[in-house]
């Protein structure tokens, strides 16, 4: 009998079992993939550290965080500074000088908040949608060329039909500062994700390929507790019938060519090309490989965004007011449930950045096991 049973090998599901095992604690970890560290999976392909379901890039401000996945991993210095291919035209995001240089031909920032403050002005009254939303925020220049397309092939939905909460706030920089993210420290682990998940999950037992939900029973009595990190609709079989979440479809690409894009992450933000960015993972680590070779292949993976079906991997809830309504009848089962801990973006049904997983595992383990 363990003590407790992790379902799932993702960063929460690996941080909490991390923790157990450190209080002395039985643990045994089972994952449906053939593989632990969950969205975050890596692998070496062509000696090319290969985010398979999609980039993972770490940032965060919280220091707790951060000191803690120093404990497993070495960041290396990487900065998201993704390129938006409107048609051909490229522009630098976030939304900042060189973006608004090109967009208008403006050079000081005094002109480009004039510029965008006569295109808000468009909206007079409350943001009815996204798209007013984001007019109201940016200007229709930039909505039209680097939001509009990318949003409604991320939703599969037209921006007016879309809530304006979705886009609360946009970056806007009136400076030459391309790093995407507002962060305080911020990397990629040397070697991959897969290696830090590892070393969190050393000594623990790890079941791969063995799916929960099909053996509940079995696996419920083989512990005194579980940890849940699925989907929170499937574990109670859909009665209430299922939320909805957006997906992601992959095609990846060897190619015989040392450099096809120059960055990490171009986002195609025109609605006519069909997936959302193309991401060339060599750039992670900066081109080269594990002893700081160079490269002569490359790897870039298209990312198309769905509607998720059953078969699907889940990747982003659809956080509405009608999902979120149906979320809170799902929780009110899931409190019910005293021997189960529902923990992560799927069984909490809500979109989580990879420091707040990680927050938010430790916090849990630190209630649960003091």
């Amino acid at each position: 009998m363990y003590d407790y049973l992790v379902v799932g090998a993702g960063l929460y599901g690996a941080v909490f079992a991390h923790e157990a095992k450190q209080r002395g604690k039985s643990v045994l970890v089972i994952d449906r993939r053939p593989n632990i560290a969950g969205n975050v999976y890596t692998e070496r392909v062509e000696g090319i550290v290969f985010h398979k379901y999609g980039a993972h890039i770490f940032h965060t401000n919280n220091t707790q965080v951060w000191e803690y996945v120093q404990r497993f991993a070495t960041f290396n210095r990487f900065t998201n500074s993704p390129v938006a291919n409107y048609k051909g035209e490229l522009y630098s995001l976030p939304f900042n000088m060189y973006t608004f240089n090109k967009m208008w031909g403006v050079v000081t920032p005094d002109e480009a908040q004039a510029k965008t403050d006569e295109q808000r002005a468009e909206i007079t009254g409350e943001p009815q949608n996204l798209e007013e939303q984001a007019i109201s925020l940016v200007g229709r220049d930039i909505y039209e060329k680097l939001i509009k397309g990318y949003t409604e092939k991320q939703w599969g939905r037209d921006c007016k039909e879309l809530p304006a909460f979705i886009i609360k706030r946009l970056p806007v920089r009136l400076t030459f500062d391309n790093n995407y993210f507002n962060a305080l420290y911020q990397g990629i682990p040397v070697g991959g994700y897969t290696k830090m998940v590892g070393r969190m999950l050393e000594g623990i037992e790890v079941r791969l390929g063995e799916d929960y939900l099909k053996k509940k029973a079995e696996y419920d009595a083989m512990a005194e507790k579980v940890v849940y990190t699925g989907a929170i609709d499937a574990y109670f079989g859909y009665r209430l019938g299922p939320l909805e979440y957006r997906s992601v479809r992959f095609e990846n690409e060897i190619l015989d060519t040392p450099n096809f894009q120059g960055n990490a992450a171009v986002n195609y933000t025109d609605r006519e090309t069909p997936w959302t960015r193309i991401i060339e993972h060599k750039w992670f680590e900066f081109g080269k490989g594990e002893n700081g070779e160079d490269l002569p292949k490359t790897i870039i993976s298209r990312e198309y965004s769905s509607e998720w079906k059953p078969g699907d991997e889940p990747y982003y809830p659809v956080n509405d007011e009608k999902n979120g309504a149906l979320y809170q009848q799902y929780k009110a089962l899931a409190e019910q449930e005293t021997n189960v801990i529902f923990g992560g973006r799927l069984g909490e049904y809500k979109y989580y950045d990879m420091d707040a997983v990680i927050a938010a595992a430790l916090e849990r383990a630190e209630r649960e096991l003091g």
